[in-house]
């Protein structure tokens, strides 16, 4: 009698995305919501870029641990992701909660998923998949699991090729030719330690490393952990994946990298995050929302097609929803129901849109307290700026960081590394300039 056949690597493993973390570089748009809910490319959220990944690759379990300014994350979440009954699949939202045997809040990464131990346990996996909530970027997770199936690791730790500039801001590894990784460093400042972490030319070509030029593999902060592996890092106090579990397990256990090329970027700073929104304004954009085969999902909102009133578009990604008049954009990310009129001019701008079409008696109400209505007014000039939702800018405004220090509070918007902010449900009255 033959034995049955055993379930595929999808249906052995586990989906967690960290979806907690304050977002603090990312303010002030993390000022009234959690980091993965900040709106990406006009009408998707950061955090659809892993849920994405997750069902695309075949995984279906996911899990969300959620903490700080969670409310518009869950929204997003139950008004997006719904599976059959049949499919066995879900997203289930797991926020920090104070029970009678812990009253603290997540600490870490670690932290969160030891919180939250007992109800992965309910599940039936081999490995456990642990990714973030804020990175852009494809990846078939299937490989990164037969990978790791295949080589018997404990842990496989994915990793990306960088350049010398940049690794010195990330977590490098240095792996064998087995791609078992032998060493860590966080964040290498010293040009010495540098030099000895750098991949060689042989190595180059046994990971498949395509290229000849310099490269350190830095971490991703996507993980595999083997499900007993799993629950023997995680008995202990340490609070975090990158800075205390990894480090640790490297020299106790078989900890291998895969090694990823492609896209990714780590959405850290206001900077980073407006540059690769106005990067999918080009013709050949470094991440592609166009590939139907690996689609990014998002919340179905079922709003009319956009109407162009004899406007002037450049390089620019339009929502759905949108009425523009009249106006001038030049390498620009319209987002979903904004509304910009005659003789606005838009440079380099990432206006994130509305949640909700303004009533005539609203605008009229608003008017009579001195508040523009909802969108960008006419005569409105912007450029290197990320407009919040629901903003109200008026007519005939100047909006600019040109000329401004790296880093502004003002009471009407902010500007960080150089990039104007004006924040959710933000007012600029008529004939600003800033």
């Amino acid at each position: 009698m033959s034995s049955p056949l055993r379930p595929d690597i999808s249906e052995r493993t586990l989906s967690i995305i960290m979806g907690g973390g304050q977002g603090t570089r990312l303010f002030p748009l993390t000022r009234e919501r959690s980091k993965p809910a900040v709106p990406l490319a006009g009408k998707y959220r950061l955090v659809d870029i892993p849920i994405s990944n997750c069902i695309n690759s075949g995984l279906k379990r996911i899990y969300l641990l959620t903490q700080f300014n969670s409310a518009s994350l869950h929204r997003h979440i139950t008004q997006s992701y719904t599976f059959d009954h049949f499919s066995g699949g879900f997203v289930g939202i797991l926020a920090a909660e104070q029970t009678f045997s812990s009253t603290s809040w997540y600490q870490g990464t670690a932290d969160a998923v030891r919180k939250n131990i007992i109800h992965f346990l309910n599940q039936n996996f081999d490995y456990a998949l642990i990714l973030s909530g804020d990175q852009l970027y494809r990846m078939n997770f299937r490989k990164v699991l037969q990978q790791h199936e295949e080589n018997k690791a404990d842990v496989t730790i994915a990793t990306i090729p960088v350049p010398r500039d940049a690794a010195s801001s990330l977590g490098i590894m240095q792996v064998n030719r087995d791609r078992r990784i032998v060493r860590f460093v966080e964040k290498p400042k010293d040009p010495a330690v540098l030099d000895t972490l750098k991949v060689s030319p042989e190595m180059h070509s046994a990971l498949g490393i395509e290229g000849n030029q310099d490269s350190y593999l830095a971490s991703m902060g996507i993980y595999v952990f083997n499900r007993e592996v799993l629950l023997r890092l995680l008995d202990n106090d340490f609070t975090d994946f990158g800075k205390h579990i990894i480090p640790n397990a490297i020299g106790q256990l078989k900890v291998d990298s895969y090694v990823f090329q492609g896209y990714w970027e780590d959405i850290g700073t206001i900077r980073s995050f407006f540059e690769a929104n106005i990067d999918l304004t080009s013709e050949l954009p470094s991440f592609n929302f166009f590939d139907m085969i690996h689609p990014i999902f998002t919340r179905p909102r079922f709003l009319p097609a956009s109407k162009v009133n004899g406007a002037t578009m450049d390089h620019a990604v339009v929502s759905d929803g949108c009425i523009i008049t009249r106006a001038n954009l030049r390498h620009c990310v319209v987002g979903v129901r904004s509304l910009i009129w005659e003789g606005a001019d838009l440079n380099r701008v990432f206006a994130m849109g509305n949640d909700y079409y303004e009533s005539q008696e609203s605008i009229q109400q608003n008017r009579e307290a001195g508040r523009p209505p909802v969108g960008i007014g006419p005569g409105t000039r912007i450029e290197n700026a990320i407009i919040d939702k629901n903003a109200r800018i008026g007519a005939n405004c100047v909006l600019s960081p040109a000329g401004k220090p790296e880093n502004v509070d003002h009471p009407l918007y902010f500007i960080r590394d150089g990039i104007l902010v004006v924040p959710k449900n933000g007012v600029i009255p008529d004939n600003t300039v800033v």
